[in-house]
């Protein structure tokens, strides 16, 4: 799997699988090829792409953390959906 970070906070904005064609570039990140969707928040400036990552079995966005390898729990992640 693939994970794309937030550079700074190193939240994990999004889970790929690895054959998930990514071009990040200095305006977007374009997820597919032809394009399943386009990421207009999110560029070469300020997410980093993880390679080859096992993504815990609750993984949501924004839920995590993901540094040196080692997942983490975003304290300040709520769950709208138990809101």
């Amino acid at each position: 799997m693939k994970a794309l970070t937030r550079t700074g906070s190193n939240i994990s904005l999004y889970i790929f699988e690895d054959n998930k064609y990514l071009d990040i570039n200095e305006d977007t990140i374009v997820v597919g090829d032809p394009a399943d969707f386009i990421i207009a928040d999110c560029n070469s400036s300020n997410t980093l792409l993880h390679q080859n990552v096992t993504p815990p079995s609750d993984w949501a966005g924004n839920k995590y953390t993901y540094f040196n390898g080692v997942w983490a729990n975003n304290p300040s992640y709520v769950d709208l959906s138990q809101e």
